[in-house]
């Protein structure tokens, strides 16, 4: 579980990168601070006011993380399993002002202040971002992950390029009602597999699950599979595994989920994964084709990179 922390950690820092850029972007004609304003959301009408605002106020969250790191990094190491839980609610002040109140000991007293006060105005973001979103539906576009700057390279995810050849690392595990599977068995039968890795709490992760397993019914038209990671479920932790198959089932997700030892060579695999969603291809010979497609497949670079990546190994299957 901490190597997961760890991972949401990294994904926090590489949100805050990306709220940046939306900030510098966003900066109305009179340079209007991210650290005060009065505007209420009930006396916006115009669209462009609104998401003048909208972005402002994302910047203005992301410049309270951005501060006393330290003690942010705190609230999140001391999140784990209420992290798994609460961070799938509307409102992600209330998440961290839940976290910091269930660890409340362990903060010194200037900490403790600190967070909370970031928290509470976050929540109170949460809430004005939420009013505007309903307001302005349109808004909901504004952060959605299919502009460019959005995208992020597999390098600064930490990931490295698939310049050369490279073959996905060979597992025995389970699916998550405990079947059997090996990997290399699995990929011999399709032309082409797609593996997605996620995990419950990841917004970006679960907001792609429809699309993916409309990509799943596609891919077995024409001989290939999909098959889902959630590293929370490694090592067969009975608690997440019920999480995830409770979650896959209200989004109604058919395609097989699995896991395996997190001290594997996968698992090894798994932890210099530092951004989810991230999708391979793997062809049938088990050669991972191409890069990581990092961020979720509803991005529009995303889903192109990974049609292309699967028409690739379609193609060269037939050969």
């Amino acid at each position: 579980m901490k190597r997961q922390i760890k991972t949401l950690l990294t994904l926090l820092l590489l949100a805050m990168v990306a709220l940046t850029l939306v900030a510098c972007n966003s900066k109305d004609n009179k340079g209007t601070s991210t650290t005060s304003s009065t505007t209420k959301v009930n006396e916006i009408e115009d669209s462009k006011i609104a998401e003048q605002e909208y972005n402002r106020l994302m910047a203005r969250e992301n410049e309270i993380l951005s501060s006393d790191l330290e003690v942010w990094e705190k609230v999140f190491l001391n999140a784990n399993k209420e992290m798994a839980e609460s961070n799938m609610s509307n409102n992600y002040g209330e998440f961290l002002l839940a976290t910091i109140e269930s660890a409340k000991a362990r903060f010194s007293d200037k900490e403790y202040e600190t967070a909370k006060k970031g928290a509470t105005e976050i929540r109170d973001i949460e809430n004005k971002i939420a009013e505007l979103e309903k307001k302005f539906p349109s808004l909901n576009m504004v952060m959605e992950p299919n502009d460019d700057s959005m995208s992020i390279p597999a390098e600064d995810a930490g990931m490295k390029s698939n310049s050369k050849m490279q073959k996905f690392p060979s597992f025995v595990g389970k699916d998550l009602d405990g079947n059997d599977i090996k990997i290399d068995e699995l990929f011999k039968k399709n032309a082409v597999t797609v593996v997605n890795f996620w995990f419950t709490s990841c917004k970006p992760c679960v907001g792609e699950l429809g699309e993916l397993e409309e990509l799943s019914k596609k891919l077995q038209e024409k001989g290939g599979d999909l098959i889902g990671i959630n590293t929370f479920t490694l090592d067969g932790n009975k608690a997440e595994i019920a999480d995830a198959k409770e979650l896959l089932a209200k989004k109604g997700v058919t395609y097989k989920n699995v896991y395996f030892d997190s001290n594997s060579e996968a698992g090894t695999f798994t932890s210099g994964i530092f951004a989810y969603p991230t999708t391979f291809v793997v062809d049938r010979n088990g050669n991972i084709v191409g890069d990581p497609i990092v961020g979720a497949i509803t991005g529009k670079n995303q889903a192109e990179t990974l049609n292309n990546y699967i028409n690739q190994a379609l193609t060269s299957d037939k050969m």
